[in-house]
């Protein structure tokens, strides 16, 4: 008597799982968002089957985001190919539609998962650098210091082209500027990465590249520069003979967040499900397993090799005139380069004593003796060409050295420590000489920047007037055009006629009166 009811009742269940399953066979409810997404991120990808199952939502990865998110917002009257951007970092980005002339409207973003740009170290790079730093506590200093002195190599992803390399070299950029907030203009415009650039033996377009690379050939760097994420992963891949130690420098570091980024703001209740299924202690958790990145859900605990506090969490520059100035600056890392920088130092009569010796302290610093943290910065490095040029009334002695190891700079250092005096001043004489060295090194090698010191603590009293210099300057073309000088003023030179020689080349003059010639020479290297 039961069974056609219960027959009935069973067709229409069934009649009803049929519709529904049509209903999401036909795409109802199921939605595919195209995402423009940093390479790093490829470690996302065998979670989205999972978000999709729960959400409905597809999530199609496109891993050829760029740091500037190149192409977002499109142009007026296009639509993006795109729904969703995920990113390490949106901070260039955003910079970039702050700078825009069309006032373009920031799109919603959340964060998703945290890391901090660290170092890993080979154990025994990392056991050298901790017995040369205060307390056994490592910095963005210590690491320049050791690059500049060829002690350690290390690899970082082309902050040109990777938001991993950018974050980094916008941490070690903050570090060296020393001043505890985001790099200002000034900042960058000294910025003293040259010795920490010598260093880099190993870059890729990205991170993952980058890690790829170090794993098979890690002969080719003692260090990596990259999300402590990525470094951890590579120690858990098993690729390594032995784990890199991940070193949180103690001067600070740039933090990503991951922020996935709504582009269409048609697809919000879609991009709110992926957002929340994100977001969720769960998914967190897994995020975390699978990817090493720290969990931004409070309700999550860290797992014990992420609870290692980030500190000091630096800045990042309010103006992308600042970022884009700093990568510029930075260059190519594929191509090595080395300064040139031509030293002229008055040696007069008037220098003996307390000068001479501030000028030989100067110098020493300059060559590794300085161990304070802009010291380590400011230090001459290996691939470095340097000419010293000591003159009274006309050239006493001239020595260039391309630095290879500490007995280049011993050389030079004792050029400065044992020369003799001359009882006049040619400050213009001298500088003519520089100009010659310097344009003959243009010449030779234009890829090398090439720049002058001149320190002097008199007038000039002999040899060639300032006019006749500049005369003599005009006459060496162009070679001569690229050539900066950087003037410092001690004692009682003459401050007006070295202005004048700093801006007719398009330098700048230091006075060593307001601090002392250390900070003198140490805030003029790297200007050029």
């Amino acid at each position: 008597m039961r069974r056609p009811t219960t027959a009935l009742t069973a067709g229409l269940v069934l009649a009803l799982l049929a519709t529904l399953t049509s209903a999401c066979t036909d795409g109802g409810d199921h939605v595919t968002l195209r995402v423009l997404a940093s390479p790093e991120l490829a470690d996302v990808e065998p979670l989205l089957a999972e978000l999709e199952e729960d959400t409905g939502v597809e999530l199609e990865l496109d891993y050829t985001a760029t740091a500037d998110l190149d192409g977002q917002p499109p142009a007026a009257g296009q639509k993006s190919a795109h729904d969703l951007a995920w990113l390490a970092s949106d901070r260039s980005f955003l910079l970039r539609l702050q700078d825009s002339a069309g006032g373009l409207t920031r799109p919603e973003s959340t964060s998703i998962m945290r890391s901090p740009v660290v170092v890993g170290l080979t154990p025994d790079a990392a056991r050298d650098l901790r017995g040369r730093a205060p307390g056994g506590r490592i910095s963005w200093a210590d690491l320049a210091d050791a690059a500049a002195d060829g002690t350690v190599r290390f690899g970082m992803a082309d902050p040109r082209r990777s938001d991993t390399g950018r974050a980094a070299l916008v941490g070690v950029a903050t570090a060296a500027a020393g001043t505890g907030s985001a790099l200002r203009e000034e900042d960058v415009s000294c910025d003293r990465l040259r010795g920490f650039r010598s260093g880099q033996t190993l870059t890729a377009p990205g991170s993952r590249e980058l890690t790829d690379t170090y794993a098979e050939r890690p002969e080719t760097a003692d260090a990596l520069i990259a999300h402590e994420a990525e470094l951890l992963s590579l120690n858990a891949s098993g690729r390594l003979s032995a784990p890199l130690e991940i070193v949180h420098p103690d001067d600070g570091m740039v933090l990503s967040d991951f922020p996935l980024l709504l582009l269409d703001p048609g697809e919000r209740k879609a991009y709110g499900k992926v957002v929340d299924w994100l977001l969720s202690a769960d998914t967190q958790r897994e995020l975390m397993r699978r990817t090493h990145r720290r969990p931004v859900n409070q309700d999550v605990e860290p797992s014990p090799e992420l609870r290692t506090s980030v500190g000091n969490a630096l800045s990042f520059p309010d103006r992308l005139a600042v970022v884009r100035q700093l990568v510029d600056d930075y260059g190519d890392p594929v191509h090595a380069t080395g300064d040139q920088v031509v030293f002229l130092l008055d040696f007069s009569t008037s220098m003996r004593g307390e000068r001479i010796a501030a000028l030989r302290a100067a110098f020493a610093g300059l060559s590794g003796a300085d161990r304070t943290s802009t010291g380590k910065f400011a230090r001459f490095y290996r691939g470095e060409r340097l000419t010293v040029v000591r003159f009274g009334g006309s050239v006493l002695q001239e020595r260039t050295v391309t630095v290879r190891s500490d007995a280049d700079l011993e050389t030079l250092d004792r050029i400065v420590a044992d020369g003799g005096f001359d009882d006049a001043t040619a400050v213009w004489s001298a500088l003519d000489r520089g100009y010659r060295i310097a344009a003959d090194a243009v010449r030779a090698a234009p890829e090398r920047p090439v720049a002058i010191v001149l320190m002097t603590d008199g007038e000039n009293n002999t040899g060639l007037s300032y006019a006749e210099f500049l005369r003599r300057h005009g006459r060496l073309g162009s070679a001569a055009d690229a050539v900066p000088t950087f003037t410092v003023q001690f004692g009682e030179a003459d401050a007006a006629a070295l202005k004048r020689a700093a801006a007719a080349t398009g330098g700048r003059t230091v006075d060593a009166g307001l601090s002392s010639l250390t900070d003198a020479f140490k805030e003029i290297r790297g200007c050029h």
